[in-house]
């Protein structure tokens, strides 16, 4: 069984069943077929898995601009993170608008992000570890950031700055006004 609800912005939230006895659990979390016929066609070309040693480590916001923009299914297979997505299409509506949701391997939760939106994560847990899916392969040149704490987007995080790790790619990333987006 495969759940599939809009959370907003277009962002999904998906969930997969988990069959569990004695010995553990199995859960299928992706088949194409079965989201093709819920109208979500996709090709995923690369998988990617971080580890996040520490509570209150924040990566993003993220994306990558045309022709390697990604769709994301982001899911969480230990720990939990407090997922976000902004909208950086600057002709939608709700441009620079943003969505989260708490995903973790206890909710067993996943989000799928379209193309057009930066993405991110903090940390709720030590040793969490975040498993993606992605449209397109990783392109450095077509690599884009935004500043996790731009005051026009408004993320209100669950956990203070002080208390957060970042890489210096991410703490001096530009703002949504000043950064390179989707038309």
């Amino acid at each position: 069984m495969l759940e599939i609800a809009e959370i907003g912005l277009g962002v999904r939230e998906v969930r997969a069943r988990r069959y569990s006895d004695e010995r553990g659990f199995f859960s299928e979390v992706w088949n194409a077929a079965i989201w093709a016929e819920r109208g979500l066609d996709l090709v995923f070309v690369q998988d990617n898995h971080s580890l996040s040693r520490d509570k209150g480590v924040l990566r993003g916001l993220h994306y990558q601009v045309p022709p390697f923009a990604q769709q994301k299914l982001v899911r969480v297979t230990r720990g939990a993170v407090f997922d976000v997505a902004v909208d950086i299409r600057r002709s939608s509506p709700t441009f620079g608008h943003a969505v989260s949701r708490t995903l973790s391997a206890r909710e067993w939760n996943q989000l799928l992000i379209p193309s057009g939106f930066a993405h991110g994560f903090m940390t709720l847990e030590e040793n969490t570890e975040v498993q993606y899916k992605v449209t397109a392969p990783y392109s450095g040149a077509h690599d884009r950031a935004i500043r996790w704490n731009d005051p026009a987007i408004g993320i209100v995080w669950p956990i203070a700055e002080a208390e957060l790790t970042l890489s210096p790619k991410d703490r001096s990333a530009p703002l949504l006004a000043d950064a390179e987006l989707f038309s």
